[in-house]
């Protein structure tokens, strides 16, 4: 992720903690990772994995869009990119991500918020997707729906995978 971004993203994640008056160390303890790492990437610095960012997003009790919603830059690591093209303002919440995996990468997510539900539908490629125990082959135009606040899987062969992805967020969400 780049300079500019990563600051962005520090100061929104600091923003979202702030406002439910949490300390760094009650998130950095809720999430799982070090208070030291969380501070850095508070102040716009270090290399955040798309799971430190989803396990801050789900101790916000946020949706991953909201955390990452000022960024442009696709987020990506291990094979994998993200970008959020639109998240919406009604009930329920539903994120629409772009998503592209490499050949032979396979992807666990971590849970998302309670209740949520994640679509897929392959773009090009071929895709091995949806909760760890449960998944599905996909082709391009296939489209799988699951509950995602369990975790789930993305597991490539040997081409690439171009996806777009939706999570419905049912329940309250805070912003």
């Amino acid at each position: 992720m780049d300079t500019p971004s990563l600051s962005t993203l520090g100061q929104h994640l600091q923003t979202l903690r702030k406002a439910r008056g949490w300390s760094l160390s009650q998130l950095a303890a809720a999430a799982g990772i070090a208070k030291s790492n969380l501070s850095r990437l508070e102040q716009g610095n270090g290399n955040p994995t798309l799971d430190t960012i989803w396990r801050l997003a789900v101790q916000l009790k946020v949706p991953f869009g909201t955390l990452v919603a000022p960024i442009a830059v696709p987020l990506g690591e291990d094979g994998v990119e993200v970008r959020l093209i639109d998240q919406g303002k009604d009930s329920p919440q539903v994120d629409a991500y772009w998503m592209r995996c490499a050949p032979f990468t396979t992807r666990v997510a971590e849970p998302h918020t309670p209740g949520a539900r994640e679509s897929l539908t392959l773009i090009s490629g071929h895709l091995e997707a949806g909760p760890e125990g449960d998944t599905r082959q996909l082709a391009a135009g296939d489209t799988l729906t699951f509950a995602a606040d369990r975790a789930h899987c993305y597991r490539t062969g040997d081409d690439w995978a171009t996806l777009l992805v939706s999570v419905v967020y049912h329940g309250e969400v805070p912003r």
